[in-house]
């Protein structure tokens, strides 16, 4: 715990039994009360070694995507009582050293939401972040602080934390089940007025890295493009959406 708040970790998981050991190892526990392991129906046995390592794990029945995972284990992690959540993918592309760090900036009552950014510093490309993959996510930051009015260096990292009272205000039942639930979410964070930092994250792109194909990265910037007019409309007044709708009062 930090400031007497329970610090939970998730891992939305597919086919992670190459780097969920590695990532677990440097997850600080005298930090984090719990880690949860969410399994989207993986083909390899990170369920086992998840389980050997001490992880409260969770298992789809069957594939749900990225966003749909996400779902899970903010319910998941809610249910056990956390107060933070911090999302890390468990392929190490992400330092988990950074974990108690993302944390503490929320539970020190700074921000509600924490950002692990790849492109502070300029360690994206040195980290071995594909240059396509690094010129568009650029782009598309750069026109989403332009529409949003926001000034963060990057939208579409993995590494985040939230606070438990955001995640439940914000109705993630109606964000997609695919990559662009990311976007979604950050765009629901502003509607509400939420306080968003950042932190430094140098990331590492190895082999068992995961990572999305051209074409669906094509797909996913176009649903980022889409998910930020729903964004810009609804906060003007001209459109009523339900993605912006509060669960608490």
């Amino acid at each position: 715990m930090i400031s007497n708040k329970k610090i939970i970790v998730v891992l939305p998981a597919y086919n992670a039994e190459k780097t969920l050991e590695r990532t677990c190892a440097e997850i600080s526990r005298d930090v984090v009360d719990e880690v949860i392991l969410v399994d989207d129906r993986s083909s390899d046995k990170t369920v086992e070694l998840a389980r050997t390592l001490g992880l409260t794990v969770v298992v789809h029945p069957k594939n749900l995507g990225y966003g749909g995972n996400q779902k899970t284990c903010y319910k998941e992690a809610l249910a056990r009582g956390a107060d933070i959540v911090v999302m890390l993918h468990p392929d190490y592309q992400y330092p988990p050293k950074l974990v108690g760090p993302m944390a503490s900036l929320i539970a020190t009552g700074m921000f509600d939401v924490v950002l692990g950014s790849r492109i502070l510093g300029g360690y994206a490309l040195k980290g071995g972040m594909p240059f396509y993959k690094y010129v568009a996510n650029r782009l598309l930051t750069a026109l989403e602080n332009v529409c949003t009015g926001q000034k963060l260096s990057e939208y579409h990292t993995g590494f985040r934390a939230y606070s438990r009272e955001v995640l439940e205000r914000v109705d993630l039942a109606r964000n997609s089940d695919d990559f662009v639930f990311d976007n979604e979410i950050l765009t629901q964070v502003f509607y509400f007025g939420y306080r968003i930092g950042e932190i430094s994250a140098p990331c590492s792109y190895n082999q068992d890295c995961s990572s999305i194909s051209f074409q669906r990265s094509v797909i996913y910037g176009l649903a980022v493009l889409r998910t930020t007019l729903r964004y810009v409309l609804a906060k003007a007044g001209l459109r009523f959406d339900p993605m912006f709708t509060s669960l608490k009062g």
